[in-house]
């Protein structure tokens, strides 16, 4: 029996939770994780030797490590009881804490195609923490829009599945990539024209992240939390990438002129698809 609680052991009243971070200056929304477990992992994952079906299996195993620490940090909380099996024993067989809310309302962001598998890894996920009548999963079709150069000039949306409101509602945009920040602002923008509510809060959830694609989701949406596992900026030069993230910012690099993350994974959605177009 699960119950609403006040009382019980003090340790369990309050739980400061904060997953082990980087140090950088992009400001107290963007999280990078300092997982080097996590980081072996992304990095087998980034190899080119490795191909199907290690990639999925990699990808779903990340995104649990980002989900725990994402959920953990940002989610209400509330104090519950729980009777245990010593309960026919003892009175004292009743354990009570803090935990997630269960009656959180939470909407994932499906973004073909590389954030399909990650979407659904949230989703099933949430799906054990949260009282399932309030998890959603939305789906929305986007993909990169070029220059005759073939440079990256934004996202294009091209279909929408969306089952409702937002007001209130945990979002999660879980999308491998981030890159440019044009796909979060084109997710961020149809919601806000065409989605009813206001949500609670938006947390991004990446494998890696660019220092550009920071600069871009801080400035033109500030609201948004952002958790990721790796901060790339490769093609910065050695002086910059001696620097701690952001102190340099200005002169920090992660992106080729095509807009691919360096040193990066290549096209992820792609692999992971086994889909090369």
């Amino acid at each position: 029996m699960v119950s609403e609680d006040t009382t019980g052991d003090a340790q369990f009243h309050s739980l400061a939770y904060h997953p082990p971070e980087i140090v950088h200056r992009y400001g107290a929304a963007v999280h990078i994780l300092a997982d080097p477990l996590a980081l072996n992992l992304l990095g087998r994952l980034c190899a080119r030797t490795t191909v199907q079906p290690e990639v999925n299996r990699l990808v779903g195993e990340l995104y649990r490590v980002l989900l725990h620490a994402a959920i953990a940090a940002e989610f209400p909380r509330r104090r519950i009881a729980i009777e245990t099996r010593m309960l026919q024993f003892t009175p004292a067989g009743v354990w009570s804490g803090e935990t997630i809310a269960s009656d959180t309302p939470a909407v994932c962001v499906a973004l073909a195609r590389a954030g399909l598998l990650p979407s659904q890894v949230a989703f099933d996920f949430l799906n054990q923490v949260l009282d399932p009548a309030g998890v959603r999963q939305d789906h929305l079709h986007l993909g990169r829009t070029t220059d005759a150069a073939g440079r990256v000039t934004g996202a294009g949306l091209h279909a929408v599945k969306i089952g409702g409101p937002i007001d209130r509602a945990c979002v999660l945009i879980p999308d491998p990539m981030g890159a440019t920040g044009s796909t979060v602002s084109k997710v961020l923008d149809h919601y806000r024209a065409e989605v009813l509510g206001t949500p609670a809060k938006v947390i991004a959830v990446h494998l890696i992240i660019t220092p550009e694609y920071v600069r871009h989701v801080r400035q033109h949406h500030p609201e948004v939390v952002v958790y990721a596992l790796r901060l790339d900026r490769g093609l910065s030069s050695p002086e910059v990438l001696a620097t701690v993230p952001g102190e340099r910012w200005d002169d920090e690099r992660g992106l080729t002129d095509h807009h691919y993350i360096v040193p990066g994974a290549g096209g992820l959605g792609e692999i992971m698809n086994n889909s090369f177009v």
